[in-house]
């Protein structure tokens, strides 16, 4: 069987008696076939799972059903996907086979290793496993060694069990890989002359300093007086990666790129990534553009969505555009490099970006400031320092031009229709907010004096700016910003176009990261169909979209238990030291504190505080409160704490809190003398 077809080979039609869901294993063994808007969970027994693994998608039949509690139990009948095809655990070799014990936290059973399968493990080793196949009837599962782990790099295989145990594969399949090989380096001519050719229009990339792909590229060229062409060019990816191939067939699989503080692991191989799609400079490359002529004011006179195919003059860092908009480069021309000889285009984009940006917020968008943690790491990958970046305008420059971009393509597509009906396609789309979780955030806010109008979803986010405007520079801008978020709807792909709320758009769609998003892939392919006149009406593309957004809420889980296992390998280094921290959360356990100069959230326990007073939650006020002395611990004060733990495992930080001026020795002192 093939490699790539793990997930293809679970797929049958199914009863019509059997309910869909997901498999959740407990640490006991015990089984729960998790069921949205169906009844309740069912009850599997370990000898029912019928070779689904914990976080696999099944098919479970109903065995019983407790008329009274509405209790079901049942069996699995079939595994529809797996979650996870490769483990993190050891290999036990005999002389004639090999077995693979997975080290994880729920039960997964030994894979059968053939000998031709271990690629040069040896006994005892750490490895990783790959899952070829699990059949009905097979005592174990089939497997084989696709890497061996370094046993001295705890770093590296911290990240490859994260990546694992959330369903990412840590290599690609070879016949993915031959796949991608056999893709042609040279620009076929006669695609070259169906393509609209930006070649000799000053086109540029800006990124980070540390890039390796570059998914989008601009072009700017006068028209005349005051009307400009900008071209928002992106990879045009979907012209490498084909429907039905195995190549498609493992992007849909990851879904999106995983970017974790010392890797990317990618959803396409190198070769595509880094090399046939990456808009390097002095290059020519395939794309998919939107380009726009518009004045220096934001007016967007004409809008052409079209393939294309550019030559990239220059690679900027955001640095470097920044210090030109800053006005620390030089305007002119030095043997430094030729990207000073593009000062008045890049500031001409960023005043066409800022008023972009600054009709956005007039028009209902939410202003949340984004602050960003970066880990300085060693050569190991250890963190040795912490870098909190703020969004400049460099970063919005290319920001607004991406929405635009974005939104440009979702109005186009909306307005065609199949038989009176919107063509299926991959919105981006972000609800109101939950009115649940707006009541208790606007009575905190009002604490502060800020006021909401929820006369309108409108309204709201017109109060919303007004309370970020005013709380700027304030002590309890955090907490507000904190806890503003949340009170917000996640941002979801969907065929369903209710708009985005977040950003003020009726019509949205991801189109600029086809290199490192599945989503934005099929955006290219239905607008393809549409271009030439062959509109793709996919009847899965509902099912595409809800896998897409799984996967990337488990990329963010991934991109947090790293960025977490790295603050806690960086605070380990720590202990004993006292910092100045912000309190980030309140529970009835303890307290969250993210300290203020490296952002690192960690625990004062609610056993620790009990040495000073017996502390109670305060739910509304989001605070802990001291019942014989009134002392409040609310979210936002500022407090100090000590390191006292950092455990990597768990990926925790315990704190405790230090009172202002008390030196740490003094405080244990205090705590020794109030226990006897």
């Amino acid at each position: 069987m093939s490699k790539s077809n793990t997930r293809n080979k679970h797929t049958s039609t199914a009863a019509p008696s059997t309910i869909k869901g997901v498999l959740e294993i407990t640490r006991s063994g015990l089984g729960y076939v998790v069921v949205p808007n169906a009844g309740g969970d069912v009850i599997v027994r370990p000898g029912d799972f019928n070779t689904a693994l914990n976080g696999d998608t099944v098919r479970v039949k109903v065995t019983k059903e407790n008329q009274n509690t509405g209790r079901k139990e049942g069996k699995i009948a079939e595994v529809v996907s797996r979650k996870q095809t490769e483990f993190i655990g050891h290999l036990q070799l005999s002389t004639n086979f090999a077995f693979f014990v997975p080290d994880t936290k729920k039960p997964v059973p030994d894979f059968y290793i053939p000998l031709d399968k271990l690629n040069g493990a040896t006994n005892k080793q750490k490895v990783v496993a790959r899952l070829i196949k699990w059949e009905k009837g097979d005592k174990k599962p089939l497997g084989e060694i696709v890497g061996v782990m370094n046993p001295e790099d705890e770093n590296d295989a911290a990240m490859k069990e994260i990546l694992a145990e959330a369903g990412f594969p840590l290599s690609f399949p070879e016949d993915v890989m031959e796949e991608a090989l056999r893709l042609p380096e040279v620009l076929d001519k006669e695609e070259i002359k169906k393509r609209i050719d930006f070649r000799e229009t000053l086109t540029f990339t800006i990124d980070p300093i540390d890039a390796k792909d570059f998914d989008d590229a601009i072009s700017i060229k006068k028209l005349k007086k005051d009307l400009y062409e900008i071209g928002v060019h992106i990879a045009d990816v979907s012209h490498y990666v084909i429907p039905e191939t195995k190549l498609d067939d493992e992007a849909y699989k990851r879904a999106t790129s995983v970017y974790l503080p010392d890797r990317v692991n990618p959803m396409l191989p190198e070769k595509i990534s880094n090399e046939l799609c990456s808009l390097r400079p002095k290059e020519d490359k395939f794309t998919f553009s939107a380009i726009f002529e518009i004045t220096a004011k934001a007016e967007v006179k004409k809008t052409t969505i079209s393939k294309t195919v550019i030559h990239s003059n220059h690679r900027f860092s955001y640095e470097d555009v920044q210090e030109i908009i800053e006005g620390k480069a030089s305007p002119q021309p030095s043997p430094k490099g030729e990207g000073e000889k593009y000062y008045e285009e890049v500031m001409l984009l960023n005043g066409i970006s800022q008023t972009l940006r600054a009709k956005r917020f007039a028009k209902g968008a939410i202003n949340f400031s984004s602050k960003e943690v970066r880990f300085k790491l060693d050569e190991k990958g250890k963190p040795i320092g912490i870098v909190v970046k703020e969004s400049k305008e460099a970063h919005q420059l290319i920001e607004e031009l991406m929405l635009l971009a974005n939104k440009a393509v979702a109005e186009y597509v909306a307005k065609v229709k199949v038989k009176n009906e919107q063509v299926p396609f991959p919105y981006r789309v972000h609800d109101t907010p939950d009115e649940k979780k707006l009541a208790p955030f606007i009575a905190f806010a009002k604490k502060y004096g800020h006021t909401f109008d929820i006369s309108s979803p409108q309204k709201i986010a017109e109060s919303f700016n007004q309370l970020l405007d005013d709380a700027r520079g304030k002590p309890e801008q955090q907490v507000l910003e904190t806890l503003g978020i949340r009170t917000m709807a996640k941002a979801v792909y969907t065929t369903d176009n209710i708009g985005h709320y977040g950003l003020a758009f009726e019509h949205y769609c991801h189109f600029t990261s086809p290199i490192r998003r599945y989503p934005d892939v099929l955006v290219h392919r239905v607008l393809q169909s549409i271009l030439e006149g062959k509109v793709m009406v996919d009847k899965k593309m509902e099912e595409k979209c809800k896998h897409a957004s799984l996967m990337e809420r488990a990329a963010m889980d991934c991109e947090r238990a790293a960025n977490k296992y790295k603050q806690v390998e960086f605070m380990k280094e720590r202990l004993g030291q006292t910092f100045e921290g912000v309190i980030s959360g309140v529970a009835s356990f303890g307290l969250f504190v993210e300290t203020l100069e490296h952002k690192c959230e960690g625990l004062v326990s609610i056993v620790s505080l009990s040495d000073f007073d017996d502390f109670r939650l305060i739910e509304g006020d989001y605070s802990l409160v001291g019942k014989r002395s009134g002392r409040a611990f609310r979210m936002g004060d500022k407090i100090t704490i000590l390191v006292v733990a950092a455990n990597l495992d768990k990926r925790q930080l315990d704190y405790e809190w230090v009172l202002a001026g008390d030196k740490p020795e003094k405080e244990k002192e205090k705590k020794e003398k109030k226990k006897k």
